[in-house]
């Protein structure tokens, strides 16, 4: 378990790749020296050996995708709105309403109120000539069966009085409105007291000291009682009377326990007083710096050495980090015992990366090397922003950089500085962890990030690199290095298909290498591709003297289509020559000092690696050899399920982006790879793959500046969504009434103003999230537009970024 087969890092391909400067190893790994996850700046204070430990114990909640989640708060459940006056008055209308209806009613004033009553009740229980005055049978069982009619007639009218003022004045969605946010008990309480006046209210001799009478509530169910069983016996018992009361009182309790939530109180209430009653409580769970996961592992004497290690300062957040990926790749491939050995003989300098660094020498952004996140700054607090969004700060992670990210803004918007340099950063720093490999092409004249901060700088055209960059990307097969190459030469140009300049590259490769052994550089392929004939016999002559007609047939078919209308090799040769420039003759195989450097390294290793293109007067040859890179980085990572996180950043992709560029880009996010794009404009993209290059990346930016040609693409991009409008007109009110008209026209003669009234319209509207314009004239300097796509599938909308600071 000293290494995981991906940190064993050392020499020139994908299974040897040295350092960019190889140091004499220190026999102890160098202390880290500044806090983890923030900025060198001169006033910082000295770091404390709690610092690491806090840090790791600080708290990460889960957010959504962009936010920064290193002491982040979510935000409380959404406060509802209040009430408007109208919907309290609404409430209470029909209340008051009800009360003065039900006075009426008992004194008898209402008009026809006995008409219903005398049609389902027989007119012998009535005298004639009254509305509604029972008689009195002496001869019955039931005395006075009109006097019970009216009782039940009674409590009819107010179960739908109280039915009528519940529905008119949204009873329920008020109360529930306010009941809904008290916390329990709280809550449970107010609902019992609304349930004991409710029930005072149906039965107030229960309550001492309360003098109303009784709603008709009991009395019109005994009533209804007496008239069904035609006798008074039921009222005598009892056991019919209490059982009467107790379904009554349930029902008048049962809309309180709903409100109240009494019965979800009562269970959690009950579990808490289980689990406290419990004898052997569960021990608290361990804070993070205490290494848990270790410890539930049974790897007490390694969660102990760490912990050590940490209190004192012996560890930095690159390396708690490091060994978290270790513990991880150990206990999917069931190695504890050699990680425990490790931890035991190396303490918090275990897995160090070949480089031998614990940490970037500097640090120019915020990192969170648990969440793998790096901060970018701080989402706007707009109206269209979503509540989780709200003045959180913004973040990026591979989790969406494995997506794939386009970013577009003029010169001087801040690409570079709040972008490409951060997440740089951010790719270093966790290479070193080794959970990502990073490559980066810097633009001519502006490196990214310090020369130590990378293991490889491969610097194309200077004197003094120590590496060069193999165009083949190291491999063996014929086929795809003439792929690879065909699409950095002429994967720009329509006049030349790709396919058609894969086939001729690969009817020279393959048979130089079968003589060889090797393919060729890149002068001698441009020899070959512009069809010398010394060059082509003499690699004839060889490939018929060892015998291999297959290879013989290939070069016939090269030396057939030679100079013929049509023929791709001139172009590929004539592109050739723009890296065939002196400056580039020990470059790309040239027989150098420089060690050849094979991308396909990346897909093994976690490594750093830098690429600066060549100065001024070669930009040319600069877009070609970003082609390269980008061919050959979407090539390699497709080769083998990686544990770590690959990513190429291209500070200026002007020029790089082809057709068969999209469809790679597009599948790397199920490859554990990702791709940052930064341009100018858009115009730098050929127009035909505007619309197949916003939809094969899942992260967009839009910097302030874009135009509004840019703008619209983005506008297209993230599409329309619904929202509500609310229209006001005014109409001019035109009276009828003479005495209307001169008041109208004294308010006109004194205010100025005719008389209107307003008309208001909310309307369900389908709109751009961004529009083009705003886009190009709303976005103020220092932002960008930003929306979030991860490899799982779970989505950002575009929002503003406040990118300073």
């Amino acid at each position: 378990m000293d290494s995981d087969g991906n940190l064993d890092a050392r020499g020139a391909h994908a299974d040897r790749v040295p350092p960019a400067d190889p140091p004499a190893r220190p026999a102890v790994p160098p202390r880290p020296s500044r806090a983890p996850g923030t900025p060198p700046v001169p006033q910082q204070v000295p770091r404390s050996a709690s610092t690491v430990a806090g840090w790791l114990d600080a708290a990460r909640p889960a957010a959504r995708p962009g936010i920064w989640r290193f002491g982040y708060r979510p935000p409380e459940q959404e406060v509802r709105e209040k009430l408007a006056p109208v919907t309290v008055a609404g409430m209470l209308a029909p209340l008051v309403l009800a009360m003065v209806v039900w006075s009426f009613w008992r004194r008898g004033v209402v008009p026809y109120q006995f008409v219903l009553l005398r049609m389902f009740t027989p007119d012998d229980w009535w005298w004639g000539g009254t509305l509604a005055s029972p008689k009195d049978f002496k001869d019955r069982a039931v005395e006075v069966p009109g006097l019970d009619a009216l009782v039940v007639y009674d409590g009819i009218f107010f179960v739908v009085l109280v039915v009528a003022v519940a529905l008119l004045g949204s009873w329920r969605a008020v109360v529930g409105h306010y009941m809904g946010r008290k916390p329990q008990p709280a809550r449970a309480l107010i609902a019992l007291v609304l349930a004991l006046v409710a029930l005072a209210l149906v039965f107030p001799d229960a309550f001492p000291g309360v003098g109303w009478s009784p709603v008709p509530v009991v009395a019109p169910l005994l009533s209804l009682t007496v008239l069904i069983t035609d006798s008074y016996e039921l009222m005598a018992s009892p056991l019919f009377t209490d059982a009467l009361y107790a379904v009554v009182t349930g029902l008048v309790v049962w809309p309180f326990v709903r409100l109240g939530a009494w019965w979800p109180y009562t269970r959690e209430w009950l579990a808490r007083r289980s689990a406290s009653a419990e004898p052997s409580a569960p021990m608290p769970d361990r804070p993070r710096s205490q290494w848990p996961d270790l410890r539930d592992a049974g790897q007490h004497e390694a969660a102990e050495l760490l912990t050590a290690e940490v209190a004192g300062g012996r560890m930095n957040d690159v390396d708690c980090t490091r060994v978290e990926h270790a513990f991880d790749l150990a206990r999917r491939g069931a190695g504890l015992d050699a990680f425990r050995d490790t931890v035991l003989r190396q303490g918090g300098a275990a897995w160090t990366h070949p480089s031998g660094a614990r940490d970037l020498p500097r640090r120019a952004a915020r990192h969170d090397l648990l969440t793998s996140q790096v901060r970018i700054g701080r989402w706007a607090a707009a109206e269209r922003a979503p509540q989780p969004y709200g003045d959180a700060e913004a973040a990026l992670d591979p989790g969406v950089l494995g997506t794939s990210l386009l970013a577009v803004g003029p010169s001087g918007s801040g690409k570079t500085r709040t972008l490409v340099e951060p997440v740089t950063e951010a790719l270093a720093l966790q290479a070193l962890t080794g959970r990502c490999a990073v490559v980066a092409v810097s633009a001519a004249g502006s490196p990214l990030g310090a020369d130590d901060s990378f293991d490889v700088i491969v610097r194309i055209g200077a004197p003094s690199s120590v590496h060069d960059l193999d165009p083949y990307a190291e491999s063996d097969d014929p086929d795809e290095a003439a792929a690879i190459l065909a699409e950095a030469l002429v994967g720009d140009l329509e006049t030349v298909g790709a396919q058609g300049a894969a086939t001729a590259l690969a009817q020279v490769l393959g048979p130089y290498r079968t003589v060889h052994g090797h393919f060729p550089a890149l002068p001698e392929l441009r020899e070959l591709l512009e069809g010398g004939e010394e060059a082509l016999t003499a690699l004839r002559e060889a490939l018929a003297a060892s015998g291999n007609g297959v290879m013989v047939r290939e070069l016939d078919a090269r030396m057939r289509q030679t100079g013929a209308p049509g023929d791709a090799g001139r172009v590929l040769a004539d592109r050739l020559g723009l890296l065939s420039r002196p400056v580039f003759a020990d470059f790309f195989g040239g027989g150098g000092s420089s060690r050849s450097f094979s991308l396909r390294a990346v897909a093994h290793h976690p490594l750093r690696v830098r690429i600066d293109l060549p100065d001024r007067g070669h930009e040319e040859a600069g877009r070609l050899i970003t082609r390269l890179v980008l061919a050959q980085f979407t090539s390699v990572v497709r080769e083998s399920r990686r544990a770590h996180f690959a990513c190429l950043v291209l500070d200026d992709a002007t020029g790089t982006v082809t057709a068969q560029s999209v469809r790679r880009i597009q599948g790397l996010r199920g490859q554990n790879a990702g791709v940052l794009l930064a341009l100018r404009t858009v115009a730098d993209v050929p127009e035909a793959l505007h619309g197949p290059l916003y939809g094969a990346v899942g992260c967009r930016m839009a910097f302030c500046g874009v135009t509004t040609w840019d703008g619209s693409r983005f506008a297209q991009a993230w599409g329309t969504e619904w929202v509500e409008t609310t229209e006001i007109a005014k109409h001019t009110v035109f009276a009828d009434q003479p005495m209307t008209r001169a008041f109208h026209a004294l308010r006109k003669l004194m205010t100025g103003k005719a008389v209107t009234t307003d008309a208001v319209t909310l309307r369900q509207v389908e709109r751009e999230r961004w529009s083009a314009s705003e886009l190009a004239h709303a976005v103020p300097p220092g932002h960008a537009v930003l929306s979030l796509t991860t490899v799982d599938g779970e989505h950002a909308p575009p929002l503003l970024v406040d990118l300073r600071g």
